[in-house]
């Protein structure tokens, strides 16, 4: 059975071939094989952690019939591929970071990965890029979509 997967995708870092980040997150999306109404806008964004870096982030929904775990594999893969290394500096810069954000069947926990992922309903890099393409997603945690989070984050308005 294949279900719906909303993917953030990141960059602060030239690639040889592609270029610069947003042409990497462009790669990525073709890579990735996502359509283009399933493609966000690319935004840049100020960096999390020790990275000087201006990030390129976007979000992408994917259709699959992997489970989670398996996704994630294929995102690690896709991440090796286009030039990350494993155990760099965490929030360190980076060619391309993608993520599982949401899952259309709800929750998935195991040791290695948790989605919803744990920390989206913080980040206007990523709910920014995600109202694009999956506004009416709803968070099985909160109950809210994609789009009343990011209109809290906003307004600073914490969640209850």
């Amino acid at each position: 059975m294949r279900t719906s997967y909303l993917i953030a995708l990141g960059s602060n870092m030239r690639h040889p071939a592609f270029g610069p980040p947003p042409a990497v997150i462009r790669a990525a999306f073709d890579r990735l094989e996502v359509k283009r109404r399933h493609r966000s806008n690319i935004i840049a964004s100020r960096p999390l952690g020790p990275s000087q870096r201006t990030y390129a982030n976007a979000a992408a929904l994917i259709k699959s019939r992997k489970s989670p775990a398996e996704l994630l594999r294929k995102l690690k893969k896709i991440e090796r591929e286009f030039g990350r290394r494993p155990g760099g500096q965490r929030w360190g810069r980076r060619v391309l970071d993608l993520d599982i954000i949401l899952w259309s069947e709800g929750m998935w926990t195991s040791p290695a990965l948790g989605v919803p992922h744990r920390a989206f309903r913080e980040r206007r890099f990523v709910l920014g890029p995600a109202n694009d393409v999956a506004g009416d997603w709803r968070d099985p945690l909160t109950g809210f979509s994609v789009r009343q989070l990011k209109a809290r984050l906003d307004r600073k308005r914490p969640l209850p």
